[in-house]
Parts: C-alpha cells; sequence; structure tokens
C-alpha cells in the first residue's frame, strides 16, 4: 500500500554510491592524492613525531610489476599507514635496483655482446641505463595505482650517481677494515654470464651427468704393494668415480681419506684382470658396478700410509699426480678415492694447498678449452665422447652410466655453473660470519624461523665473491699490478677525488680516470684499472649506508625491512654482511618475510600452467582495493594463495564492508557532529554499547597492526561488520533512526553513535581500503582534514561498563534464537516476517537481569511486534526448546493490523481518528507529536 507518511520518516540518503566503480574511480582519487600533494602533506604534517622507517628492498628495473611485486608493496603500504595513524613520522622511498645480468642480457641482445672499445662499452652501459629507466617509470606508475603513497618524485636508483659514489664508498671501506681480499679460488662460475656467481645466485636442479669410474696407474706399484704388505706388485692403479670427466683435464691428485681403510683387490674386470684400489666399505658396491669377478682382498692400508705415491694421469700420460689425504672423503658414495682438479672445486682446492699443487685452469671463460689443454677449442660440454674415447683407448675407463642428480644452476639463465678457479674479490667471512650469527640474536624475526633460516644461511656460507666480470654495474675502485694483482700503494690518496667526479657522473667517472692523472710513467706500464664490477646484491645490500645514511627523512638502522623469504640469502644478508663489514652495524631492527604467490592448488605462478594472476588485471577488472583486501586477508608469513575465485571472494568482503559504510553514511546525511552530537549522558544504552564496541575493535586493530597481523585486521573489521553492525546493532536501530522524530534523543543518540563507528572504521580500513577510505572520509560529516591520511586513531570517548556490555551480550544470543524460530516459522509458513510475529520467552533467572533491563523495549531487540518474557516456571507444554539452556520460546502470528509508518502490527493502529492507519507510536513521533521516548534500544 501507498506509505502516505513516507515524508515523515527519515529515510537513508547518500550520494556515496553503492557500486563502487573502483577501476574508474580510483585514478581520480589517486589524482586528487597529487593535487594535494598528500604525501608532502604527510611529511609536514608529522615531522616532529617519532620516526619510524621500513625501508625497501628494491626491485628489479626488467619488466612489468607482477603479484608478489603488489603483495610486497602493499605489505609496506599497510606497515606504514598504520604507523602513521599510530602518530609516527613514517616515510616511505621506494628504490629500484637497476645493475646487473638480467638489464645486461636484455641489452645485449639489441646491441650485440662483444665490447671491444672503451666508446662501445660506454654506449653499452648508456643504454643499460635507458633501459632500466623505461621500467622504473613503468613500474611506479603501476605501484602507484596500487594505492601505495610514497615519495615517488624523489625515490632511489642503485645507477643514480651519488648512489654508486656511494657504493664505491662502502666497498672501500670494506676494504680498509681488512674484509676485503683478492685471491685465487674456485667460484661458481656461469658460461652463459662469463661471470663469477655468488652463493645466493645459484639454485639447484636436476641435471643428467655421465658418471666415470676411471683408474690412475700407478708409477711405482712395487712401491704401493708394499704400503698393503704385498710385494712384487706389478701393476696397481687407484679407481676414482666422477660426474664431471670434463675436469679431468686439470686433475692434480687423487685424495684419500687419512684414517679410512682402503683394500688392495685383484679382479676381473673390463680389460681382464687387474689390481685396484678403493675404499674396503665401497668395495661391494663398486665391485657390481663395474660388474667384476674373482674378487679378492691381497691386503688393507689406512689412506695416511698411501700419502705421496705417484700415479700417472688417465690420458696425459707423461704426467705424474700424487695421493693425497683429506677429511672432505667420505664413504658416503663413489670409490673413497677422489679426484682432485684444484681450479674447479672448492674442497680440492683446499685439499690441495698443503701440498702446493698447481692450480692450472685450462678452461676459458666461456667454457672452451685454453691452447695447450688435451682438448683444446672443444667446449666442456662437448668432450665426452672424445674423452670416453682417449680413456678407453688407454684402458683406463672402467665404467660410465648416466646419472641424474641435483646440480647447480645460475639462476638467471637456468643453465648447470662450473667451479673456476680465477682471481676474484671476496669478502673473508671467517670473523664476519661470527659476528653476524651474534648480531641476529638481537633483530625481531617475524614469523620467527627467519632467525633459525638467516643462522643456517650464515653458518653454511661458503664465501662471498664480491667481483664479476661483467659491464653494468659499479665498479671495484682500485689500480692494480698486472703481475702479482696488488692494489696500489697510494690508492686510498686517489679515491677522494675520483669519488667526488663520481657523485655526479657516478661509475662513469671511473671509466673515464686516466692512469696518467694518478700515476708516474713506470706505475702507468705496470698498473691497471680495475675491470671487475660489484655482485649487485653488495649494491642493494649497501642502501642502509647510500639511502638511510644519507637522506634527512630517514636513519639507520631501520625499524623494518621486509621483503620475500628469499631474501634470506639475498638482500638481507648482504646488507647484514655489507653493514658489518663496512660500518660495524646492522642496518635492521626487524626482519619480515612473505612467502610465494601459488595457485589455489599450491603450483608456482606459471606462464605455460595458464595460472598467473597479473596484478593490473585485477586493478582494470576489479579495482586496487578488492587486490589490497586479498593482501590484508592472508597470512602472508607462509605460501600465498590467489586465484581468480579467491580474488572473487575478496570482492565479496569488500561489498559487505562497502555496504555497511555506505549505510552509516546515508544516516548521517542530516547530521553535523558539531551541532548535533549528543553528550554521553543523553546516550541510549545501546549506541553506547556499540561506541564501546567499536573503540575495542580500534584497540584490537591497532595491536594487530603494531604486530604485523594483518589478516587479523581484515577478519576482525569483516566480522563486525557482519556480526556486531549487520546482524545486530544496526538492524535493531533501523526503526528508531526512520521512525523517530528528526532532532529527537532517541535518533540523534543513535547518529552520535553512527558517527563514532564510521570515524573509527575508516581509519582503520585506511591500511587496507586506501582508495574506500579516502572516499568515506570525503563524505563523512563536519569538518575535518584534506585526508584520512592526515589522521590518527581516536581517543576512546566512552568508560568501561561491564555490566552493560554483560546485559547486551544477552541480549543478543537471544536475539539469534528468536531469529533461528522466526525464520523455523516463516518457512513453515507461520508467518511473513518478524514483525508479523508474537513472541514470548521463558527463562531461567540468569536471563532476568538482561530483560528486566530493557523492559518494554524488548520487542525493538527482537524487531518483533510484540515480544513478552516470563519466568521459565510459566513456559506452557508446547513451547520451543533453544539452544541457549534455560530459554524456551513461543511464536504466535499477531492478530493486529499493520501500521502504515513503522509497518509493526498494534492493537492502537486505527484508534486516533486523524491517523487511522497508524500506530499510537508513530502518531506520537510525527513532526507535531510529543516523541517517543527510549531508554535502551
Amino acid at each position: 500500500m501507498k506509505n502516505e507518511y513516507k515524508d515523515t520518516l527519515n529515510l537513508p540518503e547518500t550520494d556515496f554510491p553503492m557500486k563502487a566503480n573502483l577501476a574508474t574511480q580510483e585514478p581520480t582519487r589517486l589524482q586528487h592524492w597529487d593535487d594535494i600533494q598528500l604525501y608532502e602533506q604527510i611529511r609536514e604534517r608529522f615531522k616532529d613525531r617519532p620516526r619510524f622507517v621500513l625501508h625497501d628492498g628494491p626491485p628489479y628495473a626488467n619488466g612489468n610489476i607482477h603479484i608478489g611485486h603488489a603483495l610486497n608493496k602493499i605489505l609496506k603500504d599497510m606497515i606504514v599507514k598504520s604507523k602513521t595513524l599510530s602518530g609516527f613520522d613514517a616515510p616511505f622511498v621506494p628504490g629500484w635496483d637497476c645493475h646487473g645480468l638480467p638489464i645486461e642480457h636484455a641489452v645485449e641482445k639489441k646491441m650485440g655482446k662483444r665490447m671491444h672499445q672503451q666508446e662501445d662499452k660506454a654506449a653499452f652501459r648508456a643504454a643499460c641505463r635507458t633501459f632500466a629507466q623505461e621500467f622504473i617509470d613503468l613500474q611506479r606508475i603501476s605501484m602507484k595505482r596500487l594505492g601505495v603513497l610514497a615519495d615517488w618524485k624523489h625515490p632511489y636508483r642503485t645507477m643514480s650517481p651519488d648512489y654508486e659514489a656511494n657504493v664505491m664508498r662502502t666497498v672501500i671501506r670494506v676494504y680498509e677494515r681488512g674484509y676485503l681480499v683478492r685471491g685465487l679460488k674456485p667460484v661458481y662460475w656461469c658460461l652463459d654470464c662469463q661471470s663469477a656467481l655468488a652463493e645466493a645466485e645459484i639454485e639447484y636442479e636436476n641435471k643428467k651427468s655421465n658418471a666415470l669410474y676411471v683408474a690412475f696407474a700407478a708409477v711405482n706399484p712395487a712401491v704401493v704393494g708394499q704400503s698393503f704388505g704385498v710385494s712384487d706388485l706389478s701393476q696397481v692403479d687407484v679407481v676414482i668415480w666422477t660426474t664431471t670427466g670434463w675436469t679431468l683435464e686439470a686433475n692434480e691428485a687423487v685424495a684419500l681419506n687419512p684414517t679410512l681403510d682402503y683394500a688392495l683387490v685383484e679382479a676381473e674386470g673390463a680389460y681382464g684382470l687387474g689390481r685396484f684400489i678403493v675404499s674396503e666399505q665401497l668395495l661391494p658396491t663398486v665391485a657390481e658396478s663395474l660388474g667384476w669377478t674373482n674378487v679378492r682382498t691381497l691386503g688393507k692400508a689406512v689412506g695416511k700410509a698411501l700419502e705421496g705415491q705417484k700415479f700417472f694421469h688417465p690420458f696425459h700420460t707423461s704426467k705424474q699426480v700424487p695421493l693425497i689425504v683429506g677429511n672432505h672423503v667420505t664413504n658416503e658414495a663413489g670409490t673413497g678415492c677422489v679426484h682432485t682438479a684444484p681450479a674447479h672445486g672448492l674442497e680440492d682446492f683446499w685439499a690441495a694447498q698443503p701440498y702446493n699443487l698447481p692450480v692450472d685452469n685450462p678452461v676459458g671463460p666461456s667454457g672452451v678449452y685454453r691452447a695447450g689443454a688435451y682438448f683444446a677449442g672443444q667446449h666442456i660440454d662437448k668432450i665426452m665422447p672424445g674423452l670416453v674415447e682417449v680413456l678407453t683407448a688407454g684402458k683406463r675407463l672402467l665404467s660410465q652410466a648416466p646419472l641424474v642428480h641435483s646440480y647447480p644452476h645460475c639462476w638467471r639463465h637456468k643453465t648447470p655453473v662450473i667451479f673456476m678457479t680465477t682471481p676474484q674479490w671476496y669478502i673473508t667471512l671467517d670473523e664476519l660470519k661470527n659476528r653476524a650469527l651474534a648480531e641476529i640474536e638481537k633483530v625481531t624475526w617475524l614469523p620467527q624461523s627467519g632467525h633459525a633460516r638467516m643462522q643456517s644461511m650464515l653458518k653454511n656460507h661458503p664465501g662471498w665473491c664480491l667481483s664479476r666480470q661483467r659491464l653494468w654495474g659499479v665498479v671495484l675502485p682500485f689500480f692494480l699490478h698486472k703481475e702479482t694483482g696488488a692494489v696500489h700503494p697510494d690508492m686510498m690518496t686517489f679515491l677522494p677525488s675520483i669519488l667526488a667526479e663520481a657523485d655526479t657522473q657516478g661509475i662513469e667517472a671511473w671509466h673515464n680516470v686516466k692512469l696518467s692523472d694518478y700515476l708516474s710513467p713506470e706505475d702507468c706500464a705496470n698498473y691497471s684499472k680495475s675491470e671487475d664490477i660489484l655482485d649487485v646484491w653488495f649494491d642493494a645490500g649497501s642502501s642502509y649506508a647510500c639511502v638511510l645514511a644519507k637522506r634527512p627523512d630517514l636513519k639507520v638502522p631501520a625499524d623494518v625491512y621486509l621483503e620475500g623469504s628469499d631474501q634470506h640469502r639475498g638482500w638481507f644478508q648482504a646488507a647484514l654482511l655489507t653493514g658489518l663489514a663496512a660500518d660495524n652495524l646492522v642496518p635492521f631492527k626487524t626482519v619480515i618475510t612473505h612467502g610465494y604467490t601459488v595457485d589455489e592448488q599450491g603450483r608456482k605462478m606459471s606462464k605455460s600452467v595458464g595460472n598467473v594472476v597479473d596484478p593490473l588485471t585485477v586493478i582494470q577488472q576489479s579495482g586496487a582495493d578488492v587486490l589490497r583486501l586479498w593482501v590484508a586477508s592472508v597470512d602472508y608469513r607462509s605460501e600465498i594463495s590467489v586465484s581468480p575465485q579467491i580474488l572473487a571472494r575478496s570482492g565479496d568482503a569488500y561489498r559487505r564492508i562497502r555496504n555497511t559504510l555506505r549505510y552509516l553514511l546515508s544516516n548521517l546525511n542530516d547530521f553535523d557532529p558539531k551541532q548535533d552530537a549528543l553528550p554521553q549522558s543523553e546516550w541510549l544504552s545501546l549506541d553506547a554499547w556499540i561506541v564501546r564496541q567499536v573503540y575495542a575493535l580500534q584497540a584490537d586493530v591497532i595491536r594487530d597492526y603494531d604486530n604485523y597481523q594483518f589478516h587479523q585486521v581484515a577478519h576482525k573489521v569483516l566480522n563486525f561488520c557482519v556480526l556486531e553492525l549487520g546482524s545486530f546493532y544496526l538492524d535493531v536501530t533501523k526503526d528508531r533512526q526512520y521512525t523517530s522524530q528528526k532532532t529527537s534523543v532517541a535518533r540523534r543518540s543513535t547518529q552520535t553513535a553512527i558517527y563514532h563507528i564510521a570515524s573509527v572504521l575508516v581509519r582503520v580500513i585506511a591500511p587496507m581500503l586506501s582508495y574506500t577510505a579516502e572516499e568515506v572520509w570525503q563524505h563523512m560529516p563536519g569538518e575535518k582534514d584534506d585526508s584520512v591520511f592526515l589522521t590518527e586513531w581516536l581517543s576512546n570517548p566512552v568508560p568501561a561498563d561491564d555490566a552493560a556490555d554483560e546485559r547486551w551480550a544477552a541480549c543478543q544470543q537471544l536475539r539469534q534464537v528468536v531469529n533461528k524460530a522466526l525464520e523455523a516459522q516463516r518457512a513453515a509458513g507461520g508467518i511473513g516476517g518478524g514483525l508479523e510475529a508474537v513472541v514470548n520467552l521463558y527463562v531461567s533467572a540468569e536471563w532476568h537481569p538482561a530483560l528486566t533491563f530493557l523492559g518494554n523495549e524488548l520487542r525493538f531487540v527482537l524487531i518483533t511486534s510484540e515480544a513478552q518474557w516470563h519466568d521459565i516456571a510459566r513456559k506452557p507444554a508446547d513451547a520451543l526448546e533453544t539452544e541457549l539452556p534455560g530459554v524456551f520460546i513461543t511464536i504466535a502470528a499477531s492478530a493486529h493490523t499493520k501500521c502504515a509508518r513503522c509497518w509493526h502490527r498494534r492493537e492502537d493502529v486505527g484508534t486516533i481518528a486523524a491517523h487511522p492507519t497508524i500506530c499510537g507510536r508513530c502518531v506520537d513521533n510525527l513532526p507535531e507529536g510529543i516523541g517517543e521516548v527510549r531508554a535502551r534500544a
């Protein structure tokens, strides 16, 4: 029926749209932030507050952002925004990692690999710089679009001249403090990069190799036999097993364990009857692998007893190599006799040192054997047929078989690496590791497992090779002696002027240096400029010195470093070791890690699988705030699932929160908090209760933000909107809000409470749903700042009232069971809705205080036309038992007429001649009426 009293109702009204249209509206909001210079306003507003610094780990500038970038930047943004709300001065300076192989590799595809002339190299570096800047600009636009507030106008870039100069200063401090040395040692070498790699640039994948058993013939078999107590021995071979046959070219020894037992055995093998030396423990396995028959042990000896015996190289037949001993040799696999090539293995290198064995590297940087090698001019990956042929011809190959095993690969090219001994720069870790292990005990690790991970990384760190043989990176600024490799003794006096130039020219200042500007003609002939560049992890790890220590708005140490869990071996470790080596400091107080993004089935994101989620596509379709809510809702500390279905659920949650906020705003359409807000003394009990609840929510949320538990924030906010508000408070107060007189205490009390709720919620969601919070803020009534991000948390104005809270908690429980009973009646056809019902409650004594407290306002809490309560002793036989102990219900359909204004069925509808279609309460609530008085609900 037509409601002729509609104009007398206070119906909700707002221009805050129900449909968010985030994809189109968010760019407008972003432009508004730029127009009002919001980041600068925040800095000015909070400049005198305690400072909180989250230091941005630089993403690599070589592609569009992916879902991992979005996760990382949104997490950081939520921390910074929540700290700002907590009254901190929390600047956020974004950064980019700009040097290194991926950019160099991309530019090589355009310009070619061979750089002969200095001008070619300069052009190549310029092209790398242009390439990096293009992707910085692209990523910056995308990251801003995520809603991240940052100093986008002044980011840091590892390729900025001042940054490059300060990286050089940092490495010089490491050198001056004695942690940087140059020497010959095997390093991981990528044949595609043609450069040394650090441990952090290695990943392990399966590789198929040709496993060889090879025999080395004794130079003096009779002397060898004497060690085993065997006389007149005319022939004996020591047997090795290797999966890297290409390294036999560089063999300089065979290593035994000094304390293991070795057997001298006679057996029928591939070339007839022979005598062999293998580990006694491994003999059965070796004999089976080689197909030996008639195996007979002639004697035994410990490894130490064989030390120094000479054997012929398996194909350089004039070359003799010794048996050496080392504890790295075990009985875990192979023969217990280890082929030793000091130029191609770290353990081999160290085992060879006490014997002063040659460390000759026969392999060039691309993997081709140098002149003078047996396989000169051939690539190491191509020689296996020739190697098998020469070993077979010399009766040295006892067996060969394919083997799939875990092997180090370059994490960029995904190709197997080799160990190769070359002159490199190293940070010495012996003493530094111990200091680092002690210092990480003072750092807060979130999750706590990060501590154990970092501890393991440090303990097992094989050494940090700092130099790379590439073009695009920060140079190691040294003049080196051409023969000895020693740094020029006056280098420290030359560097200040060179680095002063680098402040404006960056690495080009070094490339433009002429030796004659600093050295005598004699020294010019004996010295050369270092061509090596620094490991990009040192670039990034130096950011504390190049950014935090240089910008007045930042500080060292940072309060938080936050990156993916892989950065324990990357940026976190590099920053820790660099800080200790260069400046004796740890650059962070807290380290937070997040997991990798995977699909719903736990699979990694892969274009071939088709499960990649592009954040820019999500933003275009659903808006950044839906993506931000997904980030806020997940427990980021482990693997994080994302898919269109998961994001759709985030969209549903977003709409529930948005609709709640819209409803709040719609009921503040005529409310001016300065004029219309009521003092607490006039608030209705239910309004005071909900205000206490929302400030309790704020207190919980602040703790969760402080503890970086964002998923708790998201869940609590959603639950508050659904339960305390949607299912209870807003539902219960709707009648009072709509039907009371416009300026009545009953209505203004509700509006005052709603204003508090909205004021808290807009702040609570601001770090998560930044665009939506700003949109809500602009629709909030009253005087306010330009942005919600210029505000702080609100102080709780309501004193605690435990007794009232207990009563309202009881009311919520009663309402829940009544709602279930009403729904059952509606489904059965007994009633059409709650306002058609008459409810009677029969309750035990523990429920009496709450119901007595409500008085005649019980029906408003239950949203029924009539509601009474009685002692349980009076319950009729047909009363329904509920899930609440001591609570029974009867429900009947109301026989009264429906009020045309409030829709309640009341016995007094039609009793007032001037208003025959409405109830007496509505007559009182008309503008000319005396007004309804509410006390509780």
